[in-house]
């Protein structure tokens, strides 16, 4: 009878070589497989971001979009402000007629986010006033706008053009 000292598991057999071939194979893979779902969800992420860009960029372009229409249609206010002015405080079918008009075409453009500044009597706000000159004035508070020379507006809570104001001294 013949012994051996060779244990019948030893790592030099062909089954053990090919046992430690598909483990490595396999860890490759779970990495491969892992890698994949890493790039998956960072793609998904990525689209959601865009998408979110997106949104956010068609409610700013809805928002917005009449803007310069909105911007060129200021002189025209401020030709009916000066029409109402010149008209004086006299009711008449002329100043009713610019009234009803100005205050249609205000309504259009407030249902569009258009919103008149007129400050008068109102403390001087930097954001949505612009000072051209400061008076001495005893009956109003200081720092306070006196008078108005060009309203300002604001679209959707956006400075389209500031109150050309006078403020008084302190």
């Amino acid at each position: 009878m013949h012994s051996t000292n060779e244990s019948p598991e030893s790592p030099e057999t062909p089954e053990n070589d090919a046992r430690e071939q598909l483990q490595g194979e396999l860890e490759q893979l779970q990495a491969a497989v892992a890698q994949m779902q890493e790039e998956r969800l960072r793609e998904r992420a990525e689209l959601d971001n865009q998408r979110k860009r997106l949104v956010r960029d068609v409610e700013m372009a809805r928002k917005f979009a009449n803007e310069r229409l909105l911007g060129e249609l200021l002189p025209v206010f401020d030709s009916l402000d000066a029409g109402l002015a010149a008209a004086g405080a006299e009711s008449g079918p002329l100043r009713d007629g610019l009234e009803l008009t100005y205050k249609q075409l205000l309504k259009v453009a407030a249902d569009n986010g258009l919103q008149l500044i007129n400050p008068i009597d109102q403390p001087f706000n930097p954001e949505h006033h612009q000072a051209i000159s400061r008076v001495e004035n005893a009956d109003a508070a200081p720092d306070s706008v006196t008078q108005v020379f060009q309203k300002g507006y604001l679209l959707n809570e956006r400075l389209l053009r500031p109150a050309l104001v006078v403020v008084s001294g302190s």
